[in-house]
């Protein structure tokens, strides 16, 4: 049986973890306070991650840990994969919305964009709804589809696409492909599947833009946007939605963030719900 993941601390520009069985530090470039735990506390990790001034890193003591393994985050089992720049295969600060879907997806056609490792379209499913998951990566959908199979009681009912985000929306606006439900949580700057340049800045009105017109009329239409890019806030991604949706769909809004063992918190990005009915 697979153990759980708990974040157990953050100071000092770090955070420690506990990944199942191993114990984990990795950069957090926003924890600017002291540790709140002891120090024998953070010496007790199995392997840390050390980030070079490049933006990538190296593992320390990487031969401590296996090649994978699996942990129950939330209500799922993940597959754990420590990559080389310091990602394990999951958000944690994504549990939220995770829930979200869990609770209010039932009988709807969802889309889920930038989906990483699959966790919120497991959840979907989870709830209820048909998923089209689109990502660039190939290895990300395989990754996505271990977790998957990690989690039976879950339904299949996923669509599993390698594509870039762009072409994809604008094959489905051709088709008239509709949804109840989008969710997506854009990269600052990234490459499709066949090399497209992808930039928050220029490319996420448009898209949202389409992300709209690609709501079932006469229903109510769900958009759930999260984002980690520097010069982003909440008012900015708000007014940014607003500007698509208009003054009268309901908007939530907040900072996202992980629990900590310690019962504070470590912000991670900013999020919001919005609602056009």
């Amino acid at each position: 049986m697979a153990e759980k993941y708990q974040l157990l601390d953050s100071g000092n520009l770090r955070k420690l973890e506990q990944v199942g069985k191993y114990r984990l530090i990795r950069p957090a470039l926003n924890a600017f306070w002291k540790p709140s735990l002891p120090e024998k506390e953070w010496k007790s990790a199995d392997a840390e991650f050390i980030r070079d001034s490049s933006g990538h890193g190296s593992w320390r003591n990487r031969e401590r840990l296996p090649e994978q393994w699996t942990v129950i985050l939330g209500e799922m089992e993940i597959r754990i994969k420590p990559t080389s720049f310091g990602h394990l295969g999951f958000f944690a600060e994504q549990f939220r919305n995770w829930q979200y879907f869990r609770d209010n997806c039932r009988g709807m056609d969802a889309l889920n964009l930038f989906p990483y490792s699959g966790l919120g379209s497991l959840a979907m499913a989870a709830g209820g709804a048909k998923v089209c998951h689109l990502d660039a990566a190939r290895g990300m959908i395989e990754w996505g589809k271990e977790n998957l199979a990690l989690n039976p009681e879950i339904p299949g009912n996923i669509r599993w696409i390698v594509d870039d985000v762009n072409k994809f929306i604008a094959r489905e606006l051709r088709r008239g492909s509709q949804y109840d439900l989008i969710a997506l949580d854009p990269p600052t700057f990234g490459r499709g599947a066949s090399g497209q340049l992808w930039k928050i800045e220029s490319d996420l009105p448009k898209l949202l833009d389409n992300c709209l017109a690609l709501r079932k009329p006469d229903r109510p239409f769900t958009l759930v946007l999260s984002c980690h890019s520097p010069g982003f806030s909440l008012v900015v991604l708000e007014r940014m939605v607003r500007e698509v949706v208009g003054e009268k769909a309901f908007i939530e809004s907040d900072e996202m963030f992980i629990p900590e063992s310690t019962g504070k918190k470590l912000p991670s990005g900013i999020g919001l719900r919005c609602i056009v009915d």
